[in-house]
């Protein structure tokens, strides 16, 4: 049973009691993500989680680190395009003091210029790794060629000249524009106490009501393509589909078609282009959920004397699927592992959690899980072959890192 709170500033507080574990999750989700940002502002979301761990007025980074240790807890931190979490875990016992050290870094973060510039190297040397490593660079040049110059192309760590421009007045300008109240959403999951409940209520009654006016715009999917020449072991490669926003009616039989497509072991790309051809260690597919747009993502990587082959493998298992379909048995079995990974998904107090605060963020809903089963059940073998002739039939975006810096015959046209 989740219980939910609204405070008179906006605040959500989702609450879902578990009496027979003895751990707490819980995180302070913030409506913001790298979409929000204005393009000379991009990193800013993330950059901002990084000093949120820099020091308050009452505990160093230091401290804050030594607090959940000396407790044997848990405590981090991520950003994504659309959000961004704080989050703890601890023991039952230690509730209290995990609000109390979230709640310290929400509201007193100081953001000295000595822990803006060390936490803005510390963010450079992570932009440094992300860009020598190129099977994970290659999804944001996707994201670049798939939405051109929309927001949602924009990568969460921003860029080195963006950077280089992070003051505190910058920080505390977007806290002022984001870190409010119809923006905030508190979630916590475990062996909770109507004391803990009352706790959080009285804390975050003192978040500023919300003032700034987002306005969003829908992105428009583009076809485009970018290569980057890199001195790599291997090519890689990344195709992307235009996919369904989230809380879309036809979610569950997008899910379904990429988990046959590329989501497990069994999956067609997996089972054709590394079992039965061996090219490659790494090929798979997944769905990317925005609130107002997604993109179905292939990728693989492989000897770049092998690129051609494995684009003919990608593009004959895609073809297939779009004009043939899945099959009966297929849709069954999809349908077990997604019930079987759902339900064992949410095993966790942290994941309990997590759910939570997504779907009071991004869809203001909340189903149970016998009502999400129930869609999955529901979903029709004609809706999933509909679906995959409607994206597989597009012209994909296509993102490439290999070592000549150009674009296979394959792929042009």
């Amino acid at each position: 049973m989740i219980q939910k709170i609204e405070l008179d500033n906006g605040v959500r507080i989702l609450a879902e009691s578990i009496p027979h574990v003895r751990s707490v999750s819980m995180g302070v989700w913030i409506g913001t993500g790298s979409r929000n940002e204005h393009k000379e502002e991009n990193g800013i979301s993330h950059f901002l989680e990084h000093m949120f761990f820099k020091g308050t007025k009452t505990r160093s980074a230091a401290q804050i680190a030594e607090t959940f240790d000396r407790i044997g807890g848990q405590v981090n931190a991520f950003t994504s395009k659309e959000y961004t979490c704080y989050y703890a875990k601890v023991l039952d016992d230690h509730s209290k003091i995990a609000i109390d050290v979230l709640s310290d870094m929400f509201f007193n973060s100081l953001f000295e210029k000595t822990e803006l510039a060390k936490e803005r190297n510390v963010v450079l040397e992570e932009i440094k790794m992300v860009d020598d490593t190129p099977d994970d660079i290659v999804h944001d040049l996707l994201s670049e060629a798939s939405y051109g110059k929309h927001s949602l192309s924009y990568p969460i760590l921003g860029t080195v000249e963006t950077l280089e421009t992070f003051t505190e007045e910058h920080l505390r300008d977007y806290m002022d524009r984001f870190y409010t109240g119809d923006y905030v959403v508190v979630s916590i999951a475990g062996n909770i106490t109507d004391e803990i409940i009352e706790q959080i209520k009285e804390v975050f009654s003192a978040v500023k009501p919300t003032t700034y006016e987002l306005k969003r715009e829908a992105p428009v999917f583009i076809p485009e393509k970018i290569i980057r020449k890199k001195e790599t072991e291997q090519a890689h490669l990344c195709l992307g589909y235009p996919g369904l926003e989230i809380g879309h009616k036809d979610v569950y039989g997008l899910v379904l078609l990429n988990n046959l497509l590329g989501g497990s072991m069994s999956s067609r790309l997996f089972q054709e282009i590394r079992e039965q051809r061996g090219l490659c260690y790494s090929v798979f597919s997944y769905h990317s959920s925005y609130q107002d747009s997604g993109m179905l993502t292939v990728y693989a990587g492989t000897a770049h004397k092998q690129l051609d082959e494995l684009i003919e493998a990608v593009h004959m298992t895609t073809a297939n699927l779009a004009e043939k379909g899945m099959t009966e048995k297929e849709l069954a079995n999809g349908k077990e592992q997604l019930k079987g990974n759902l339900m064992l998904s949410l095993e966790s107090t942290n994941s309990r959690m997590s759910r939570n605060g997504k779907n009071e963020l991004l869809l203001k809903q909340h189903r149970s899980l016998d009502e999400i089963i129930q869609e999955i059940n529901d979903v029709q073998l004609d809706e999933v072959n509909k679906i995959a002739k409607l994206i597989l039939t597009n012209n994909p975006s296509i993102s490439l890192i290999n070592a000549t810096g150009e674009m296979p015959e394959a792929l042009q046209g």
